[in-house]
């Protein structure tokens, strides 16, 4: 005797809801073991205790968490981005002695901020905090903290690499 058609859908739409709820209670006890390590959930039963700034981990993204995939990404991209400024200002900078070097005979290529904004703005929105990164990764160097369109135009900007 075969089972009727109505009782095949009922037996497979109590299997769909054991299936959804089995994953719901899943999706629960992973997502109250992740809270326990959430420093800004309301669970007061951390079961981590909070990374000291003396550990290496400290003031990192835990590993393999999407905020430290993001980071890698954004690392990644910023890297590119110097690259580009420094392939800019060996285009359109001028070779030039380098005086302030005690290598009086070295060559290097210097660019004003203002001819380099003009350049760079079609490529990029981001040229001051690029060059900024640029000049901490020791590539670039330029005088003052800051750089303003306008006021510092004519800022001298040295690519040491």
């Amino acid at each position: 005797m075969s089972s009727s058609p109505l009782a095949e859908a009922d037996a497979h739409q109590m299997v769909s809801v054991k299936g959804l709820k089995e994953n719901w209670q899943k999706w629960s006890s992973e997502h109250q073991e992740n809270q326990k390590l959430n420093p800004f959930s309301h669970d007061t039963r951390l079961s981590a205790v909070a990374p000291q700034r003396e550990q290496d981990d400290y003031g990192k993204p835990q590993e393999g968490s999407l905020t430290e995939k993001r980071g890698k990404e954004a690392h990644t991209h910023i890297g590119r981005e110097v690259q580009k400024l420094c392939d800019v200002i060996r285009n359109i900078g001028e070779l030039k002695e380098d005086g302030d070097r005690h290598d009086s005979h070295k060559k290097v290529i210097t660019v004003e901020f203002g001819k380099l904004f003009e350049h760079y703005v079609t490529i990029s929105n981001t040229l001051v905090g690029i060059l900024l990164r640029a000049r901490k990764q020791g590539l670039v160097d330029f005088k003052g903290e800051m750089l303003w369109q306008g006021k510092d135009d004519h800022v001298v900007i040295t690519l040491l690499e």
